[in-house]
């Protein structure tokens, strides 16, 4: 039977048709991110394992010498610079700049890529824990490792990925909190009249996220058809407000209004109208459908602060405007909106993922589907 070894370590497994030992490791990826791969070949499994040790303290034996110094701190640097930012949005390279700084460099930076061991990655990932951390904070920092280090072989710094090979701290899934629809509509009464009555209302009802919402323009808005197009999202980055991408492609999406939702917006864009005039000369962008008073676009942590206090004085507590985003979901599941209809109005990559999050709502429907299949094959 063959013997898988550790990721990056290689592999022995016999060959059938011959009866040989082969012995295989991936020393890097080809342009189009296949696997290169060197193998040996043995008439004993103990031959195979001594030939492919050889052949790994051969190929690390090949780098150069810049290559065999270089640092995790290094690495994470040149990762960023040549990679990441062209990759992904500036706030997620901002997290994961944040992360390693913060939690990997101050440890493992000034350590040699080819002297890490996976050893020192559990070692890490323990302190972490111990320091109170969340698993799922935990996690997040190996995954960031495994990422800079998955590129390290990419690069031909390493052989192997230890991050990868260490062990990752479990996370227990917590439901996320939802509003019911007393607190809902509580919520909708006590910002009646508010001057972004019309922002909250649409991501309680259409689930948006909120840099979404905040990216809306009025062109995106079909008030005949009740549609609203998700084309962009406004974030903070490192230089002030920006608008990037949608999260994913399939956050590109359209989406249906309720005929209230669709008259909240018409009487917002007579309060922005009304807002423009009386700031005269000013020079704004009213192309956003949720401004500022000034007429500038929506700073996402002013929203928050604004939502929360909206909470309290609703007697509901305290909230993050995100949950308006999961109560939507779980309000249309719980209204027998079917799941791929539902995943397709939030733009998540897959139903899966609806699933996943929002499973626990769908208990009435399992129970429905228990009780119909049970009248078909028990009838009495």
């Amino acid at each position: 039977m063959a013997h898988k070894r550790g990721n990056g370590e290689g592999s022995i497994y016999r060959r059938k048709v011959d009866g040989r030992w082969i012995g295989s490791i991936v020393i890097g990826f080809t342009p189009t991110g296949l696997p290169r791969r060197r193998t040996v070949s043995a008439a004993t499994r103990r031959e195979a394992v001594e030939k492919l040790s050889r052949l790994q303290h051969d190929i690390t034996g090949g780098l150069q010498a810049t290559e065999r110094s270089v640092t995790l701190e290094q690495l994470v640097i040149q990762w960023y610079e040549d990679v990441l930012r062209h990759q992904v949005q500036e706030s997620a390279g901002s997290n994961y700049l944040s992360i390693a700084r913060n939690h990997l460099l101050p440890t493992l930076g000034k350590k040699k890529l080819l002297d890490l061991k996976p050893v020192h990655i559990d070692h890490l990932l323990a302190r972490k824990i111990e320091e109170g951390l969340a698993p799922s904070t935990v996690r997040r920092i190996r995954a960031v490792l495994a990422q800079a280090l998955d590129q390290a072989m990419r690069w031909g710094y390493v052989g192997r990925n230890v991050a990868a090979l260490s062990r990752s701290p479990k996370v227990p899934r917590k439901e996320g909190r939802t509003l019911t629809p007393d607190e809902a509509r509580a919520f909708l009464e006590a910002i009646r009249g508010h001057r972004n009555e019309a922002l909250y209302a649409l991501m309680l009802s259409a689930g948006l996220r909120r840099g979404e919402a905040l990216g809306l323009k009025w062109a995106d808005f079909d008030e005949h058809a009740g549609v609203l197009a998700i084309r962009r999202q406004l974030q903070r980055g490192r230089d002030g407000l920006v608008l990037t991408d949608t999260k994913t492609s399939t956050s590109r999406r359209s989406v249906n209004l309720a005929s209230p939702m669709v008259d909240l917006l018409v009487a917002r864009r007579a309060i922005q109208k009304a807002e423009t005039e009386t700031l005269g000369e000013v020079d704004i962008d009213s192309e956003f459908i949720f401004t500022s008073t000034a007429g500038t676009p929506l700073d996402p942590r002013n929203l928050l602060r604004e939502f929360k206090g909206l909470c309290r004085n609703a007697g509901l507590g305290d909230w993050h405007v995100h949950e308006l985003r999961h109560s939507a979901a779980s309000l249309m599941l719980a209204q027998g909106v079917p799941l791929q209809v539902v995943s397709r109005v939030l733009g998540h990559a897959s139903i899966r993922m609806t699933a996943d999050v929002y499973g626990h709502v769908l208990a009435p429907d399992r129970a429905s589907a228990a009780e119909a299949i049970g009248s078909i094959l028990w009838q009495s």
